[in-house]
Formats: structure tokens, sequence, C-alpha cells
């Protein structure tokens, strides 16, 4: 269910984003996307039973949807399954590393890299992905979250990304229902199908549309 609720709300986000860019209310919703894909991301990276597996299936959903995102968006960036790619690699190497100056290292050559190419989210994405993966604490995971977007509305002037703190609070503060839903399997295909698969259907209704 946890799935289906990221893939719904990306939807409606990238919804608003073509056809009602006037109207807040769809690109809100859609800030609920982005942090589920991230705490999927920390929850394969630490329970997968194969991690080059989850890479490769991760980078061949980039590189297939990487020209409808560009296509649709008339943008040169890379899309968010790049972000999620690139952030699970930089996981899996500060794994070998212990904390102090080569991993504070890696980690802001990685925020430089994710900005200068760009990544979709950019920074911001990686620094997320961080965040759900190493900090266990459900305050501070929220604590840590709300200082990032705090940081990006002064930095990029993200007003809406605010409201991405939704998602982490339901994680932290509502476990009985969140059991109840991840206890809810959705096949394998559509989640893992689903991002290539409305980019090209959004972009062959935005062709039509003219």
């Amino acid at each position: 269910m946890m799935q289906f609720i990221a893939m719904l709300t990306m939807l409606i986000d990238h919804v608003g984003l073509l056809f009602f860019p006037d109207q807040a209310v769809w690109r809100i919703i859609g800030r609920i996307a982005f942090p589920l894909y991230v705490y999927a991301l920390a929850q394969g990276h630490q329970h997968t039973s194969s991690h080059g597996k989850y890479v490769l299936r991760l980078l061949g959903i980039a590189v297939v949807s990487q020209i409808p995102y560009q296509i649709l968006f008339e943008t040169n960036e890379l899309n968010v399954v790049a972000s999620l790619f690139m952030g699970l690699l930089l996981l899996r190497v500060l794994d070998g590393l212990s904390p102090g100056w080569p991993a504070f290292l890696l980690i802001a050559s990685g925020c430089i890299f994710f900005e200068v190419f760009p990544f979709e989210y950019g920074a911001y994405g990686l620094l997320l992905m961080l965040i759900f993966n190493y900090v266990k604490s459900g305050p501070q995971l929220i604590m840590m979250h709300l200082l990032l977007n705090l940081a990006a509305l002064f930095t990029y002037g993200w007003v809406i990304q605010l409201f991405s703190i939704l998602p982490t609070i339901f994680i932290v503060y509502g476990p009985d229902l969140w059991k109840r839903l991840e206890s809810w399997n959705m096949p394998r295909w559509i989640w893992r199908a689903f991002y290539p698969v409305h980019l090209a259907v959004l972009a062959i209704i935005v062709h039509l549309m003219g």
C-alpha cells in the first residue's frame, strides 16, 4: 500500500505540473511521493538479499525512463530514479567507511556531483537518502528532514517542499497503521514499471493535446 501511495501521489504531482500548473494543491499532494521512495530505498538497501540485483534494477528503470522524462518535462536533468540509483551506490560505499573525514568528503563530493550534472532533487535528494538510511530515532528523523526542508527553502525557495515532512511524520508516528499498509503486497512488475510507463503515457497525452 505504501508503494501504491507513492505511485499515486507521484502521478498526481506530474498531472498537476503538466496540466494544472497554476493549482498548487496538485504539487502539495505530490510532495508525499519522494520521501516514500527514499524510505523504500533505505529499507531496500538495509534488507535486500542481493545489492547487485537491486542496483541493476534501479539502473534499468532510470535508463528506460530518461528519454520520456526529458521529452515530457523539457529538461536535461537526470530523472529521480537515476538520483535513487546514485544514492544507493553512495550508501554502499559509505557502508565500508568509518565515520570521519573520508566519509564526510565523500558525502560533500556526492552533493556537488548531484548538483552539477544535475540529478532531480540534487543534493537535497541525496541528503534525504542519507537521513532516512542513518537516522534511527523517529523524532530525530523528523527534525533532520525538517531542517533539510528549511535549508532547501532558503537555498532554492522550495516552499511547497516543506509539505514533504508529512509522510515522514506518518512513518514515525503511525507505526501500527504503517504495518497494516505494508502488509498489502503489490505485484513487483507494477512497482518497477510504473515510473517509465506513466511518463510515456503522459508524454503521449501531452503530444495528442498539442
